[in-house]
């Protein structure tokens, strides 16, 4: 019998002209991990989808344990014990955790939903994994980091065979990662395998026993993780040779122009007292553990949040933003961390989300909007961002997160803000991408934008920022010069009002 549990022979798909996947040949061992890495758009996502049945393949064939597959629907994927967890969550989040884990599949009694069972099952599951989450609990009232915790738990739950992780630590904490590899490690012992798709190297390093990269649609490399490295991995993704993780940082701060004074918020989770100021073309960066306020912090200064005390000073103006279209009226724009839920038109095409904020720029005669405009500024967003895509007039649905991301960001240069927030910016972009945001941020900071970055990747805060705020527990715990600190003191600040 063959040692791989999972193998894809020649597959290939195209729409339309546009080939998306070519002759893949991949395998997955029993009981091992694979990553699974290539730049946003390289076939990553279409080929789970072609594999889970979500979409018809052109040529090519699936064996699970040596038989031959072809799954109609990720429906019959999982009963035939294939399992995935996507990075875009997809929950009821009305209902409780344990009606998400049994979804399409509650056990009934005399008829009736048996929710005692539902409960009791779900403890279990919670229990053997090792997770302190309560199955009453309504998701609405989780954490991001949470509900992806749930949506782990849940894959596990069907017994899988072979459980697909789409960048699935994109949003937990360092603790809910090394649970989640601790997790990995005891299903492997099962038997059990996984497809690990992660454009964070150090995690793929840690936890895949084979490493695959698509480029373009094409297997460019699979190799045992031992035998390769980071440098090598950077090649075959993006073609080239990537020598420095991060641009130089040579932007020069000048005067200091925004002044958040004792800013407090009305609703909880409630910031408190917190105070700072940032210099003109100044890139400061937001860090805490997930819950200590970041998003929150930066949805106040969009006018998202309502604030209860404190004030806003730019440029030395007073600022009060009852709403977002204040705050953009003054040059204020907000990348949010979540694009599906709050930072795009998933119905809508590239040219509508790229215009969408910005549509007074685009009217004719000050009347009527110019479709000439519009699909100039979607070009120009496309090109400038590095888009891959077919056209301008593409769903933006079509296309893969980190394009979406691109996408979004675009949106809000083309208002060119004098106040750029981001909240976890990269997230769920390849490593090449990820350079070119990062120069692009740092040429905005020369031309004079202050730029407002939060992420919980240390190495990111590090590489590109002049200053980073810590917040601990809704409240500003310090402000630190980043060429004099380190993710220990960052770590440690972080933990100050727990």
């Amino acid at each position: 019998m063959s040692e791989n549990i999972l193998e894809i022979k020649n597959l290939s798909k195209s729409f339309g002209k546009n080939t998306v996947l070519d002759g893949i040949n991949l395998s997955v061992k029993k009981g091992s991990v694979l990553g699974l890495m290539g730049e946003n758009g390289s076939g990553k996502s279409t080929m789970m989808k072609c594999l889970f049945g979500i979409y018809s393949k052109d040529e090519g064939f699936f064996y699970m344990d040596g038989k031959h597959i072809n799954f109609k629907s990720p429906r019959d994927a999982l009963k035939n014990g294939l399992a995935m967890v996507h990075q875009e969550l997809n929950q009821c989040l009305d209902r409780s955790v344990a009606d998400n884990i049994f979804l399409g599949r509650t056990p009934k009694r005399f008829g009736m939903v048996d929710e005692a069972k539902i409960f009791r099952e779900s403890e279990v599951l919670f229990e053997n994994l090792g997770m302190n989450i309560n199955p009453q609990t309504i998701m609405r009232n989780m954490s991001v980091s949470q509900r992806q915790m749930v949506e782990i738990a849940k894959a596990v739950s069907f017994k899988a065979k072979v459980i697909v992780l789409d960048e699935p630590t994109s949003s937990l904490t360092e603790p809910e990662v090394q649970k989640l590899f601790s997790i990995i490690e005891d299903l492997k012992s099962q038997g059990v395998s996984f497809i690990y798709i992660s454009h964070k190297m150090d995690e793929i390093f840690a936890i895949c026993d084979q490493i695959a990269v698509l480029r373009d649609g094409s297997l460019v490399m699979q190799k045992k993780s031992s035998e390769t490295n980071m440098q090598e991995l950077v090649r075959a993704m993006v073609g080239r040779e990537l020598t420095d993780r991060f641009p130089p940082l040579d932007n020069e701060p000048g005067d200091w122009e925004l002044e958040v004074k004792n800013l407090s918020t009305k609703y909880a989770p409630i910031l408190d007292d917190i105070s700072f100021s940032v210099r003109k073309g100044e890139i400061l960066g937001l860090y805490g553990l997930v819950g200590a306020g970041r998003s929150e912090l930066l949805e106040s200064l969009f006018g998202l949040r309502a604030i209860s005390n404190g004030r806003i000073e730019f440029s030395k103006k007073k600022l009060h933003f009852s709403s977002p279209q204040d705050a953009m009226k003054h040059g204020f724009a907000l990348v949010t961390e979540e694009r599906k839920a709050n930072g795009m038109f998933a119905t809508g095409s590239i040219e509508f989300n790229t215009v969408i904020a910005n549509l007074d720029s685009y009217r004719k005669l000050n009347l009527v909007l110019s479709k000439h405009k519009m699909k100039a500024a979607a070009d120009r967003e496309i090109e400038r961002m590095r888009v891959k895509c077919l056209s301008s007039q593409e769903l933006i649905s079509a296309l893969s997160g980190g394009n979406q991301q691109k996408v979004i960001i675009g949106k809000w240069l083309e208002r060119a803000p004098a106040v750029l927030l981001l909240d976890e910016p990269t997230r769920g972009i390849d490593v090449g991408a990820k350079y070119e945001i990062y120069q692009l941020i740092i040429e905005m900071a020369k031309n004079g934008t202050i730029i407002i970055l939060a992420s919980s990747e240390m190495p990111e805060l590090l590489g590109i920022t002049n200053r980073i705020a810590v917040l601990s527990n809704h409240r500003l715990s310090d402000i630190v010069e980043t060429k004099s600190t380190n993710q220990e003191e960052l770590l440690r600040l972080s933990a100050r009002y727990l």
